[in-house]
């Protein structure tokens, strides 16, 4: 009988460290919400489309809030409203999306962008004290770096890495494009890039965390709030199901040790994980060039077939 509890023992902890180290993934979106214009979908039904998408997978994401993109005008600030009263999580984005990065960009203006931003943020269901920076860079100088590594820890504040970054907008640009030049144009071609390009980055950055860590990182997925997530996300979910990953909140996917440590090196632009692997001198690796490339590989791929 003591063996046979022993054994039960062992397997439910070998079945908790399988699921614990499972490969799975928090989805989260930047510079939303968005009153431009766009072909197809006005920017109540783009926003509906992410929320309803997001419901029918009954997933919980997070929304980067970019105030001056639409959350400063009633308008835009209703749609920031849907998504924390869809139980979405909403952080900051700054007001202006500057790029901390830019000489012309000071540590004071860019803080600055920062509080504004939470003046609004503040007053929406969903509020965390999150902050993304803008194109994910910490600042092209130590002053900058350090200046707001302070600044977010004195205002409490926590930096919403992203692990696994995508050029999502690189193909919405292209979409917006094609529509623009004949609204009847078939799109198979681009949704199609659009969800290979996720599996490419995915796979990728899972293949990093091994390298760099030794194991399957809750990964956090970057999106923006524009229309080809409002036209395909339901399907990118899917894939990433079918996949076998498991999608989980962002606020699990922070409380893992990895997100709670900064890199001793930053790379503007890039993930959590392309950091860590300059901190550990390992700047080139197997795939490391699709990392980078701004999603110039399905862009070429669909100037190929005439797009």
């Amino acid at each position: 009988m003591k063996k046979m509890l022993r054994l039960l023992a062992l397997c439910a902890a070998t079945a908790f460290t399988a699921t614990a180290h499972a490969q799975s993934v928090a989805f989260t979106f930047d510079d939303g919400p968005r009153l431009e214009e766009t072909p197809l979908l006005s920017p109540q039904q783009r926003n509906q489309s992410l929320l309803d998408a997001l419901a029918a997978h009954k997933v919980s994401a997070a929304l980067f809030v970019t105030c001056g993109n639409g959350a400063d005008q009633p308008a835009g600030y209703a749609l920031a409203q849907a998504w924390g009263r869809a139980g979405h999580a909403i952080g900051n984005h700054t007001m202006t999306h500057p790029d901390l990065n830019s000489t012309d960009v000071t540590l004071a203006q860019y803080q600055q962008e920062i509080t504004d931003c939470d003046r609004i943020t503040s007053t929406l269901p969903g509020y965390q004290k999150w902050f993304r920076f803008t194109f994910l860079r910490e600042g092209n100088t130590p002053e900058k770096r350090d200046g707001m590594r302070a600044f977010l820890a004195q205002t409490g504040y926590r930096n919403a890495y992203v692990s696994l970054d995508t050029s999502d907008w690189r193909l919405d640009e292209k979409l917006n494009e094609v529509l623009r030049a004949n609204p009847k144009a078939d799109l198979t071609p681009i949704r199609q890039a659009y969800l290979s390009h996720l599996r490419q980055r995915a796979d990728a950055y899972r293949d990093l965390s091994r390298q760099l860590v030794g194991r399957d990182i809750p990964q956090v997925l970057l999106l923006h709030h524009n229309l080809i997530n409002a036209l395909w996300l339901k399907d990118a979910i899917q894939q990433f199901k079918d996949m076998g990953w498991t999608i989980i909140t962002p606020a699990e996917v922070f409380a893992d040790p990895i997100y709670q440590q900064p890199p001793e090196k930053q790379n503007g632009g890039q993930s959590l994980l392309w950091s860590i692997a300059r901190s550990k001198n390992q700047r080139k690796f197997p795939g490391w060039e699709r990392l980078v490339d701004d999603g110039d590989f399905e862009i070429d791929a669909l100037k190929a077939q005439g797009l």
